[in-house]
């Protein structure tokens, strides 16, 4: 793991706009963000089209980069996580201009869940599950459960209402459920999930 002063200092040449300095810093942070674009998308190549274009807004916006808590590199990492959920959130309403704004008449009940199948899944048989989910409830998915954000700001920042944030989070909740379920009914086809 980097220490915190090569972290400083590759974020001083990437200021200077340094070549080397910023093709260091898209290798270390690679994986973080690509594992936060991939969450938005069902397709490697979209979450790699974001993530560039996140990488591109940071190396503009680096200059406007304050940490925020204690550590260097957890406020680094904290900011740019917002800058790839934005760009994500920039990709999806680009390309998926139509939400998903039908609000159910269910009254919002949690789907049951089984506790112990999700358990014995993989973080990566996970991900691939919340990535066969419509664009509409991967990101309202995404943005309730993952990143911790409110229905209000889901609305907000999706132009949709609450009430479909709501039900297009249960309804993503409901076929995680359903293909949970389906996935364990077929153990040996647990490689085409």
């Amino acid at each position: 793991m980097p220490d915190t002063q090569h972290i400083q200092e590759l974020v001083t040449g990437c200021k200077l706009l340094k070549r080397e300095s910023q093709k260091a810093f898209y290798q270390m942070f690679h994986g973080y963000a690509l594992s936060i674009c991939m969450r938005y998308c069902s397709v490697e190549e979209d979450a790699v089209e974001i993530m560039n274009d996140g990488f591109l807004k940071i190396f503009r916006q680096l200059d406007s980069f304050s940490p925020q808590y204690a550590s260097y590199e957890n406020s680094l990492k904290g900011w740019m996580k917002r800058v790839f959920i934005n760009t994500s959130i920039d990709h999806y309403r680009k390309y998926h201009k139509t939400v998903q704004q039908a609000v159910s008449q269910d009254n919002h009940r949690e789907p049951i869940t089984n506790g112990d199948a999700l358990d014995h899944l993989s973080h990566k048989e996970i991900l691939r599950l919340v990535q066969k989910l419509s664009p509409a409830y991967r990101t309202v998915f995404n943005l309730y459960v993952i990143d911790g954000y409110k229905h209000e700001e889901i609305a907000r920042i999706l132009n949709i209402t609450v009430g479909a944030s709501k039900s297009n989070l249960f309804k993503a909740r409901t076929a995680i459920q359903k293909l949970i379920n389906e996935f364990y009914k077929n153990p040996y086809e647990r490689k085409a999930v």
